[in-house]
């Protein structure tokens, strides 16, 4: 059945929530998007792989994009979606209502509706953004056709409870190693312990005090934690070799240099292998047009602590904000679900600013 774009935002969110899309599995819900937009006249469609662009042409002084990811995390018994209401407050209850498919309905909506916005606009819709970064749509778009990337400003539809999200903290994993001696554990002495020479490893991230650093307005609260330790040969056997895998949130002050320069400080004396690393972005909320944004949709903006596509807009020097309905705590939970109300109040204000109103 086509998508029908003239249907309200929460009908929109129900039907595309309703079409599976977990990683990898997009096509469907790209092959919807792309017949609907390409029946709007006011629009130019381009299609790359599963990521669907339509863009106006207006020759307006100023250009926005806006962009959200189609895919989601695997379905668990939460497909199809359906209304729930919670101490008096109605929800869209769903895989994907959250993360970040109202925010995409919204966004479709509008696309179809403002024939006339008082700014160019980019919309993009893409693929694969929950898993690995080598295959994340927005980055290959970014790779293939960086000349749709001309933007002024940016927003992504991430979850951010209808308010305004700033930038992001950048995150990086680090895999940091004990080495030891094999030997039979019932003559240890004649080993040394990989495992137990990561204890002072693990003692300095329980003490680590996680700091909060002010980026152009906004606090972004850091973390250095572990995420997954390994170690070990056989019940019998000393090990000899530990690894404990880090991940450090830094603000968006930092590079991936200084991030990976504080690692190293931090973990001074044993082996450090930095595996990934993805820099933040500032917010960028001192640009004017930023700021007509924030009074259009009047909000008071806060920092985004998690790592969002809105880094590959700030890599090109394009400020860029979260914006979008739902709970970002219960985006991938078994009980992902959106309120309507945001869903309604996030479409008012982009409707707004966009119109001009």
């Amino acid at each position: 059945m086509p998508l029908d774009l003239t249907a309200s935002s929460l009908d929109i969110t129900r039907a595309i929530c309703d079409i599976p899309s977990v990683s990898g599995e997009e096509r469907a819900l790209a092959d919807l998007i792309e017949e609907a937009v390409r029946a709007l006249d006011h629009l130019e469609v381009i299609r790359e792989g599963n990521t669907i662009i339509a863009r106006t042409n207006l020759g307006r002084t100023q250009r926005v994009a806006i962009a959200g990811h189609i895919d989601t995390v695997p379905i668990n018994a939460n497909v199809p979606s359906r209304d729930l209401v919670l101490d008096g407050e109605e929800f869209l209850w769903g895989r994907g209502t959250v993360d970040m498919k109202a925010g995409v309905a919204v966004q479709l909506k509008l696309a179809a509706e403002l024939v006339e916005p008082v700014v160019d606009i980019t919309w993009m819709w893409y693929d694969n953004e929950e898993v690995e970064a080598a295959r994340n749509g927005l980055k290959l778009l970014a790779d293939r056709r960086p000349e749709l990337f001309q933007a002024d400003f940016a927003i992504l539809g991430e979850p951010s409870n209808g308010e305004v999200e700033g930038g992001c903290n950048g995150t990086l994993r680090a895999v940091v190693r004990t080495a030891g001696v094999r030997a039979h554990s019932a003559r240890s002495w004649i080993g040394e312990n990989a495992i137990h020479r990561a204890a002072p490893l693990l003692a300095r991230l329980a003490e680590y005090r996680a700091r909060e650093i002010t980026v152009d307005g906004l606090d972004y609260r850091e973390g250095l934690n572990a995420v997954r330790i390994s170690g070990g040969v056989a019940g019998n056997v000393i090990p000899d070799l530990c690894e404990v895998e880090v991940n450090y949130r830094f603000a968006p002050s930092k590079s991936a240099a200084d991030a990976e320069a504080h690692v190293r400080r931090v973990f001074d004396g044993f082996a450090v292998e930095v595996t990934d690393v993805a820099e933040g972005a500032r917010p960028g909320l001192d640009a004017p047009i930023a700021r007509d944004f924030l009074a259009g949709v009047g909000a008071t903006p806060k920092p985004k602590y998690g790592w969002t596509d809105v880094a590959r807009f700030s890599a090109l020097g394009i400020p860029a904000v979260n914006y979008g309905p739902g709970d970002p705590h219960l985006a991938h939970h078994d009980e992902e679900r959106v309120p309507v109300a945001q869903i309604e109040s996030t479409e008012r204000g982009l409707r707004s600013w966009l119109s001009g109103v």
